[in-house]
């Protein structure tokens, strides 16, 4: 118990001041190379605390083991909105900036169904990974070209208008450089001690490896997004608090199942279960994001709370449906017939008092 207590609070520490790192050089590094706070978290910072999930899912897809694969991305999206953000807005409400509701947001939604899309036939195949892979480069380079035009016109306005532009320190670029990569590898090292602690814990009280699984394990991929997006909400770098949940479920979708489709000998199997429940789980959730940031554009701490919520209540689902549960029909029932359409009802409304208000 001694030894994973301590495993587990290092884990916490390395977890806390890595994040700190990786925010901090991220934030100067997006003045520096004239790109926006929001890209370098949608992309950076994104696809840098995505690792975990991109090493496991793509040794998994080679060892033919399908369903940790695919389980592994649709579960950290699923938790990257529902848990992250809605931990991250219960401690401090998150502004949302606008290129996520006109842009970023859509891509989400887009790629889930895409996902979906590729994925009826029963399989990823290795073209559908080269079509999202292509897809995920495409974003990028997108994202960068339009930050970069932005910058540039933003300065080319001041020098118009006779004002002083601040000149960014190009000499701290490697050390930047230096504290994200810095940070990168203290949160892959501190999330695998976290996890490793919190299993031996949850085994010494003869917790099922099951629901480790569906638990420690799937939340503990998605650990260096958590750290990142709560450090960086507390450091009032929302843009790439919120930037980092968006660009990771993007980057999860499209370059870790895209790399894992190609890699895999026989491509991935995409089980029933996945298509009737999880993905279509993922898909709401990511349409859900589109209201809600389009309210004032930000994510109150009442809409964190639901968040929250309803990831309990998911992980509620899930476990009751791994063990039988007698109630599980009964919990179903209420979450399709009462649940469902009572969050279907508000978020229309929410969308509609936005658009109400941007007209």
């Amino acid at each position: 118990m001694t030894i994973s207590l301590i495993f587990l609070c290092l884990g916490l520490v390395l977890l806390v001041f890595s994040a700190d790192f990786l925010v901090k050089g991220a934030s100067r590094l997006a003045g520096a190379v004239g790109i926006s706070p929001l890209v370098i978290g949608l992309t950076v910072v994104a696809y840098g605390t995505s690792a975990p999930e991109l090493s496991v899912s793509v040794i998994a897809a080679f060892k033919g083991q399908a369903d940790i694969a695919l389980g592994n991305v649709v579960g950290s999206n699923i938790f990257n909105v529902l848990g992250i953000l809605g931990v991250s807005a219960l401690i401090i409400p998150l502004v949302v900036n606008r290129q996520l509701v006109r842009f970023d947001v859509p891509v989400m939604i887009g790629f889930s169904f895409l996902l979906m899309l590729l994925g009826w036939d029963g399989a990823l195949s290795r073209l559908d990974g080269v079509i999202l892979f292509s897809l995920a480069v495409a974003y990028t380079v997108i994202l960068i070209r339009n930050s970069r035009k932005e910058a540039k016109a933003t300065i080319q306005s001041a020098k118009d208008s006779n004002s002083e532009v601040a000149e960014q320190p190009k000499a701290n670029w490697l050390m930047n450089i230096g504290l994200i990569m810095l940070g990168l590898a203290g949160l892959m090292l501190g999330s695998k001690w976290l996890v490793d602690g919190a299993v031996m814990i949850a085994r010494q009280f003869g917790v099922s490896e099951l629901v480790i699984g569906l638990t420690i394990v799937s939340i503990g991929t998605s650990l260096p997004e958590a750290a990142t997006s709560i450090v960086a909400a507390l450091k009032s770098e929302r843009d790439i608090a919120v930037g980092n949940v968006v660009g990771s479920n993007i980057f999860n979708i499209a370059s870790v199942l895209g790399l894992a489709s190609i890699i895999s000998p026989s491509g991935i199997g995409v089980a029933t279960s996945a298509l009737h429940f999880d993905i279509p789980v993922m898909i709401a959730v990511a349409l859900a994001c589109l209201p809600i940031f389009l309210s004032n554009y930000s994510i109150s701490r009442v809409n964190g709370g639901a968040f929250c919520a309803f990831y309990v209540a998911y992980v509620i689902y899930l476990i009751m449906g791994s063990v039988k549960h007698d109630a599980l029909n009964d919990y179903h029932m209420v979450i399709v017939n009462v649940v469902a359409p009572l969050t279907a009802i508000t978020l229309g409304y929410i969308m509609w008092c936005g658009l109400k208000q941007r007209a």
